[in-house]
């Protein structure tokens, strides 16, 4: 595939993400000032998703809005992921409990990538969005995925994360990490990707398709430091329900 193809493809997904933020029509200039695209490939771009069917255009207005057909195309996976919603109110009440972010996170090759994200109302919170990555060696969750698995499988993985990595995992490091949640039964990691955020995950029964999920509180390490006991006896009964 042509870097131009690559280049258009995650464009194409960065003008939907907009309008998932903005939740409003947006007319080109809204997109360039957002995304910094050139007026020339913005506009090409917008008019594509509408021959698509993926934009309406209003003439009137001179703005752009999102069909159901973007709706309908991800309509199934909710359902897949969350099945009868039991997993969503455990989330909902995480966050109603500790008043912080809760995330869930999947593995997605070399990474844990976040795939459900609640935020806390919080002015001082963390902040992340949906399809986040961190890596699965150096991120609380994704030390926690990485406890589900057998330590050779492990010892594969972090091989294939130092192959032309700035900084190299430490196996001893790396293993005693896992360990650690093997033991706790959680993982607490601090100040590891945002100097002063942390995040308190643990391992979610197998999911759909055989994927493991994690779920994890995420905020100012002090807050979450203050709430440990609280969050960490909420996220083992969310679990146990879940197992049930």
């Amino acid at each position: 595939m042509s870097l131009a193809a690559v280049k258009s493809a995650r464009r194409a997904f960065e003008v939907l993400e907009l309008f998932d933020r903005e939740r409003r029509p947006l007319a080109l200039k809204d997109v360039q000032t957002f995304l910094g695209y050139p007026a020339s490939s913005g506009q090409a771009l917008l008019k594509s998703l509408v021959t698509l069917g993926y934009l309406d255009y209003d003439g009137e207005r001179r703005s752009y809005f999102p069909t159901m057909r973007i709706a309908a195309l991800g309509a199934w996976v909710a359902e897949a992921l969350f099945g009868d919603g039991a997993l969503i109110a455990m989330m909902e009440r995480l966050r109603e409990v500790t008043g912080e972010t809760v995330i869930l996170a999947v593995q997605s090759d070399l990474h844990a990538q976040y795939v459900h994200v609640l935020r806390s109302g919080d002015p001082l919170q963390f902040a992340v969005p949906p399809g986040a990555r961190r890596p699965l060696g150096a991120s609380g969750m994704g030390w926690v995925l990485l406890s589900a698995k057998p330590d050779a499988e492990i010892e594969l993985l972090r091989r294939r994360a130092n192959l032309g990595a700035a900084v190299k995992l430490d196996r001893e490091a790396l293993m005693e990490r896992v360990n650690e949640v093997r033991v706790r039964g959680y993982a607490f990691s601090k100040h590891t990707v945002s100097d002063g955020a942390g995040i308190i995950a643990a391992l979610l029964p197998r999911g759909p398709f055989g994927r493991t999920f994690a779920i994890g509180v995420g905020g100012p390490v002090s807050r979450l430091e203050q709430k440990e006991p609280t969050i960490v006896s909420e996220l083992r009964a969310g679990v146990a329900r879940l197992a049930c």
